[in-house]
């Protein structure tokens, strides 16, 4: 498995300072988020000189990029247009850069709209892009989050689709804090779509305030997930997301040493 953090950990760091700082910390890649002020530069108004450069240093380094995570959202009709023009734009600067994967959000539902309605809408979007995604080797993953956190109702948008460039961003937080499912259940329903993973730990306080504590500290299972992924030989990416928490230097290195020995543990029979 490889190993990645998202730009929220880094968001004042350039491009440079962040591809040097996963090579020194040990992680595989990194994973720039887009119209989020991020200091990286990999953003859909980048020039084609500063994609090329991007892809030309992410390769010097030995540090590719894992994924382009965008706030592309297709529940709702009234953004749906706007975020299917966001989505093909998303999907050439990951292809220019050489990330193999963005990352999409199913989106919030509006009042007025049902569950199997979303469903259908949600995926008629993916299926839209699809072919443009195979034609630049990108992998469109949508994220267990905001209204799909329940993996049933974004297994019912994978089938539906029923493309190879239409996948799973499992964050496996929100499934299990928001659906209440087990982590083995989540893994269970999108391991035929896992194509990224997001990870990190956090407690809901009595207010049900979410705070993020470090990993093992925590409400979610990583080593039970660490477990399921290495059962199907999962070959992709693991991305630590870290919004608004502590300096990187703190919980970068030290969240990847405990992933890596959550790895390295034998399965229990």
């Amino acid at each position: 498995m490889k190993y990645s953090f998202m730009s929220f950990s880094t968001p004042e760091l350039t491009l440079d300072d962040m591809l040097a700082l996963a090579k020194r910390l040990g992680y595989d890649g990194i994973e720039p988020r887009t119209s989020a002020k991020h200091k990286h530069g990999v953003e859909f108004d980048a020039t084609a000189a500063y994609r090329a450069e991007c892809k030309s240093k992410a390769a010097a380094a030995g540090i590719p990029f894992s994924c382009v995570a965008t706030s592309c959202v297709y529940a709702d009709a009234a953004k749906t247009q706007e975020m299917l023009s966001d989505t093909h734009k998303a999907i050439d600067l990951a292809a220019d850069v050489g990330a193999e994967r963005i990352r999409v959000f199913g989106g919030v539902i509006p009042q007025d709209v049902t569950r199997e309605a979303a469903i259908e809408r949600v995926a008629k979007s993916l299926k839209s892009v699809a072919d443009h995604a195979g034609d630049r080797g990108v992998t469109v993953c949508m994220e267990t989050h905001d209204h799909w956190c329940d993996p049933n109702d974004v297994a019912k948008v994978m089938k539906a689709v029923n493309h190879p460039a239409i996948a799973v961003n499992w964050d496996i937080m929100h499934p299990v804090r928001v659906a209440k499912v087990t982590m083995q259940q989540a893994f269970d329903v999108v391991k035929p779509w896992i194509r990224h993973i997001h990870f990190h730990d956090g407690k809901t306080l009595e207010n049900k305030q979410l705070v993020m504590v470090p990993i093992g500290t925590g409400d979610i299972d990583h080593r039970t997930a660490v477990q399921l992924l290495k059962g199907m030989k999962y070959k992709h990416y693991l991305s630590g997301e870290w919004i608004n928490w502590e300096p990187f230097e703190t919980h970068l290195p030290r969240e990847l040493a405990i992933m890596k020995g959550y790895e390295k543990e034998k399965a229990k029979k």
